[in-house]
């Protein structure tokens, strides 16, 4: 069945995206605002995040009890993320009760109460949240290993900083509210059996009048690469390598994405295969492709015992390295494979499929349908791959490993 997938931007600027989904009684939605940790001042890491809790502790003429026990009565599910763009709002609900939903959401988007005296609460939760991935070395890998391979603020963590949190004020909270609660550059994405149609009037008497403000990302200068280790007491070594691959608005952004698919798409894949299942090298090895808006990176990890971190590094090296040497006709079958099981799983989902439409608007100015993603990815050749790998040679490689000892990189950048 064709996808329905309808769109419009109101005069203030608020993108409305929505996919019939005739069959399903659920309907998600998800609201991208302007509010990501890119629009944190500098030394606030930690303000998006404070200002995402504060915003349902209080909207329009409901306390933040009256709020939550309003959403709940609605049957809806919240959730809360902020990522280097946006600040994120999604929630799922019955079909039935979206239109219900709208003024709520309304409320808190436009008349968000941000109580002073739950500042402190909302820190002291975000406070705690960073100390535990500081205690995680496999996520302090990760935090730390964007940090270095996009430049600031980009790969500033998206949660927060522990060592802003202190410097964080609520005037701080009130200012990043200002300036990305607003239409501009806004999107709303809804998945539901309801057509555009059945929630446009709602919408724009709830939100035609919302006014617009001036708001802009910073730039995403490229960066180049090299090594760093940080010291931490472990019998594990945690090992990052990232490197520049095309992101999501590139024309070769499929081409990259089957590339990591080949190296770490299931149990038969390459670093499965040769780093733990040939060489027993480590717990865990996995590749995964990181898009922003305008750049993106292939992240590798591994964590390993100490006595062979050195080890599954090479390995590791030596795999990438060996991506250009060919590709097996068997491997790109099986990337194919995954992705279409991947895709016919996504057409079921409302939460997935809102998700999507509204990153497709934002990265790419409007929504790829599932029938034209599979076509796309059915026509991926192996000389396709191996021309992409020409065009994206192994470069710029950013290394990071959290362990006792350094080790030693056997690559010329």
């Amino acid at each position: 069945m064709q996808q329905q997938i309808e769109s419009i931007v109101l005069p203030n600027g608020l993108a409305i995206v929505s996919e019939r989904m005739p069959d399903t009684r659920a309907a998600a939605f998800c609201w991208l605002l302007p509010g990501g940790s890119v629009y944190q001042q500098p030394g606030k890491a930690g303000t998006s995040t404070i200002l995402a809790d504060l915003l349902f502790r209080g909207a329009g003429q409901r306390s933040g009890r009256e709020l939550l026990g309003q959403l709940s009565l609605l049957g809806v599910q919240n959730e809360e993320s902020i990522t280097p763009a946006h600040l994120v709002l999604s929630g799922v609900t019955q079909a039935r009760n979206l239109v219900e939903t709208l003024p709520v959401y309304a409320d808190i988007l436009r008349r968000p109460h941000l109580p002073e005296e739950e500042f402190d609460a909302a820190r002291s939760g975000l406070e705690m949240t960073l100390a535990s991935n500081e205690d995680d070395p496999r996520q302090k890998l990760t935090l730390e290993l964007r940090r270095r391979t996009y430049p600031a603020p980009w790969g500033i963590p998206a949660d927060g900083e522990l060592a802003d949190l202190p410097t964080i004020d609520m005037d701080d909270v009130r200012q990043l509210a200002k300036s990305s609660l607003q239409p501009h550059q806004a999107i709303f994405s809804v998945a539901s059996s309801l057509a555009l149609s059945d929630l446009l009037p709602t919408l724009e008497k709830l939100l035609g009048d919302w006014q617009p403000g001036e708001i802009t990302a910073p730039p995403l200068p490229p960066t180049t690469g090299g090594y760093d280790h940080l010291t931490h007491a472990s019998q594990q070594t945690q090992i990052g390598i990232a490197y520049p691959a095309a992101d999501s608005t590139h024309p070769d952004y499929l081409k990259a994405w089957a590339i990591v698919s080949i190296l770490s798409g299931g149990m038969s894949s390459r670093l499965f295969t040769e780093v733990r299942e040939k060489r027993g090298l480590c717990y865990s090895v996995s590749a995964n492709l990181h898009s922003l808006k305008g750049a993106a990176r292939v992240i590798c990890s591994a964590s390993s015992q100490n006595e062979r971190a050195q080890e599954t590094l090479d390995v590791l090296l030596a795999e990438l390295q060996r991506l250009k040497l060919g590709i097996a006709g068997e491997e790109l079958a099986r990337c194919k494979a995954l992705a279409k099981s991947s895709l016919v799983m996504a057409q079921d989902s409302t939460s997935s499929r809102a998700a999507s439409i509204a990153r497709d608007w934002y990265q790419l100015g409007y929504v790829r349908t599932l029938q034209s993603l599979k076509q796309q990815i059915e026509d991926l050749t192996v000389p396709d791959l191996l021309a992409y790998l020409d065009r994206w040679p192994l470069a710029n490689l950013q290394i990071l490993t959290v362990g006792p000892q350094p080790l030693v990189i056997h690559f010329n950048q």
